[in-house]
């Protein structure tokens, strides 16, 4: 039993190290707990999505400009996980703008340099992101759904990698995918209910279609994706994640 926890800590570990930008003690990577990472990811999420709330409880509390609040809450999710997903976000976007042929697509989407539709991706993205915190913060809504979303668009993520046929080019998410079986499936879905129930709990029916609003942005985000590449990768599910926050976001804003 005691291997079983060391071992599951080591995944959760790993999980942080990839997919975190918070300071580690070490860096650690054991290709005898790889299938862990994914199921771990809802987990670092825990983390990422306590210190999301957390920044913007003290940044409220502390009576900071409601323009800087907003502001520096909207970019405290891209810099705990130093930036990762929002370079999934811009390069997916550069790709499926283009509107070029499949082939041309994957160039772009492997490109490290951003493109035109990139930028403006970014743009819209930021707007959208900081309007709708603002509307947040002002309208003293429950900051405690931050950490709630961050949750729910990482099981999306996991589930997605695991459940979906993984594009060629992403040698990567094929090599974390190997090994898993259904069990770390039904993890993440627990993980997702436990979540959806403890938010339903804190904040009710409304807290509920803030995370519907979650799942919906992401599967309709990965929907158009899939469709584009006939497949998955971590850029194209980072795309995803970062749309269905944004959607969990003003949802949070508008309900």
């Amino acid at each position: 039993m005691a291997n079983f926890f060391k071992t599951c800590l080591k995944g959760f570990y790993m999980s942080l190290g990839l997919f975190c930008a918070i300071p580690l003690p070490a860096r650690i990577w054991d290709d005898s707990c790889k299938h862990l990472v994914l199921p771990c990811l809802p987990l670092a999420g825990i983390l990422i999505g306590a210190i999301w709330w957390g920044a913007a409880e003290l940044l409220v509390l502390s009576g900071v400009h409601l323009f800087l609040t907003a502001a520096a809450v909207a970019v405290s999710p891209f810099l705990l996980t130093g930036f990762l997903h929002l370079d999934g976000y811009m390069d997916t976007s550069d790709a499926i703008l283009s509107r070029r042929p499949l082939e041309e697509k994957l160039r772009i989407l492997k490109d490290p340099h951003a493109g035109a539709f990139a930028v403006i991706a970014l743009v819209i993205l930021a707007i959208m992101q900081f309007a709708a915190l603002y509307a947040i913060v002002d309208g003293e809504k429950n900051l405690a759904m931050l950490a709630f979303i961050a949750v729910i668009s990482r099981c999306c993520s996991s589930l997605a990698l695991f459940c979906l046929k993984i594009m060629p080019q992403s040698g990567f998410a094929a090599m974390l995918r190997q090994n898993t079986k259904t069990m770390h499936k039904i993890f993440v879905i627990m993980l997702a209910v436990s979540a959806g129930t403890a938010a339903f709990l804190y904040a009710g029916l409304h807290a509920l279609a803030v995370l519907l609003c979650v799942i919906a942005g992401f599967a309709g985000a990965l929907a158009c994706s899939y469709r584009e590449f006939k497949g998955v990768s971590g850029d194209l599910t980072g795309h995803s994640l970062v749309l269905g926050e944004l959607c969990g976001l003003i949802a949070l804003a508008v309900i």
